[in-house]
């Protein structure tokens, strides 16, 4: 059986729940039955693989990895994945370095399967960190099919505090930030900007984000971010812009049955 995890409203009042609750819902759901039966099966086997091939022959093993990192629908792109898993992140040339979504490089790092690197699947402890990232991204996905908006939420925060933390340059910082979908997303609705954001050029893409957060929250750095208070309040400016659109995108569809009806 699958606990589905409660969701009580949406907005900041269905937020605040979700985060009282989180930690029972979370603890719960990390005990279904489906759920403990893939860790225990990744865990078990995974050392035993010696390279992509492998890894993207077994689907059971497949979908915990991908999963981890938030790419379980390219469960079936297996000669992608293999693709993205034999050339490593090392070159420029790697497939995942020219990729837009940076999720593609952190799997390709976390197995060390690519050229001049080393294989982690006996690597216990880092084999554990990708269990871990699979519980939470599951529960998120399954708070996702009940409310998408709380399932970015709840990815941004957590990405958040782990980019702010990152040893780099602030503008490697923001980049990375645009290549994290979920996360680019819920900036990109938190601060008003329009669907034809991403098609202008990239660096301005940088500079427009990082004035529009520092209107918000007086500075322009990633790293403001390990401040709870300031992830909590982009979180908010998300979740409320979000369901201004919602009742929006409702009345819209209501004044357009009203007008059909009385055609």
């Amino acid at each position: 059986m699958t606990f589905q995890p409660v969701i009580v409203g949406s907005g900041v009042a269905g937020w605040q729940f979700l985060q009282r609750t989180y930690e029972p819902q979370f603890e719960t759901f990390s005990k279904s039955s489906q759920l403990s039966r893939d860790v225990a099966y990744f865990s078990e086997n995974i050392g035993e693989i010696k390279n992509a091939e492998d890894l993207v022959k077994d689907r059971r093993l497949l979908t915990v990895a991908l999963g981890a990192f938030g790419l379980q629908d390219d469960v079936d792109n297996r000669y992608f994945i293999q693709k993205i898993l034999e050339d490593g992140t090392v070159s420029d040339d790697a497939l995942a370095n020219k990729l837009t979504d940076d999720r593609y490089k952190r799997l390709s790092a976390a197995f060390g399967f690519g050229p001049a690197e080393l294989n982690a699947t006996s690597n216990t402890r880092k084999m554990a960190e990708i269990v871990d990232d699979y519980k939470i991204q599951s529960f998120e996905v399954s708070v996702g099919e009940q409310n998408d908006t709380m399932r970015i939420a709840l990815y941004a925060q957590r990405e958040l505090e782990n980019l702010a933390n990152e040893d780099m340059s602030e503008d490697a910082k923001w980049f990375t930030l645009m290549g994290l979908p979920p996360l680019r997303s819920m900036f990109e609705t938190a601060l008003g900007l329009p669907a034809a954001f991403g098609q202008i050029d990239i660096d301005q893409q940088q500079e427009i984000l990082r004035d529009k957060t520092r209107a918000i929250t007086g500075d322009d750095t990633v790293a403001q971010f390990l401040e709870t208070e300031n992830a909590e309040r982009m979180t908010q400016l998300f979740l409320a812009r979000s369901q201004i659109a919602e009742i929006g995108s409702g009345a819209s569809a209501t004044a357009n049955a009203l007008t059909l009806l009385r055609s």
